[in-house]
């Protein structure tokens, strides 16, 4: 009995026990591995559209992401305008304020600057005055010490007082 050269009757009970191995594979081997592979495959299909759809709703993640941000970008250009503006309408209205306090500045110096030259004329006239009167007064001494010049000193200005107006 050589396993090079088998006999029949080896032969028959090689075919008998494989056939009765495989009948018993067959009926419940076989349906088991079947639907294990089965279940796999199935699996594996269910994981493969699993992918696929989570690919496609990251494509559509990805655009909408790419909206978004087109989206901000306009938003944020929109403000920078909308500060842009408000904030050359602030310096145009910080600059007529200051043009307008400038000028009420200006008035009031006017105003004041003509208060103080009235002013200092007032005191002009009033030192001129006070002056005038020592002169005259000084004048009116060294005159009145001659007997024909008070006489006629006193002439003189009556003459003049009744020509001359009164000031208001």
């Amino acid at each position: 009995m050589s396993l090079i050269t088998p006999d029949f009757g080896l032969l028959f009970w090689m075919v008998v026990i494989f056939g009765l191995v495989f009948f018993i594979l067959a009926k419940f081997g076989f349906p088991i591995i079947t639907n294990a592979v089965q279940k796999r495959s199935d699996h594996i299909a269910d994981s493969l559209k699993a992918a696929d759809e989570a690919q496609a709703r990251l494509a559509g993640m990805a655009e909408e992401q790419a909206r978004m941000i087109e989206e901000t970008r306009l938003e944020q250009s929109r403000i920078l305008k909308e500060a842009s503006e408000v904030r050359a309408g602030i310096i145009a209205q910080a600059r007529e304020e200051a043009q307008q306090e400038a000028a009420k500045l200006l008035e009031h110096a006017k105003v004041e600057i003509a208060a103080e030259r009235e002013s200092a004329i007032r005191d002009i006239r009033r030192q001129v005055a006070m002056i005038s009167v020592e002169v005259a007064e000084k004048i009116v001494r060294k005159d009145l010490g001659e007997d024909g010049g008070q006489l006629a000193l006193i002439d003189r200005l009556v003459d003049e007082a009744s020509q001359a107006q009164i000031p208001n």
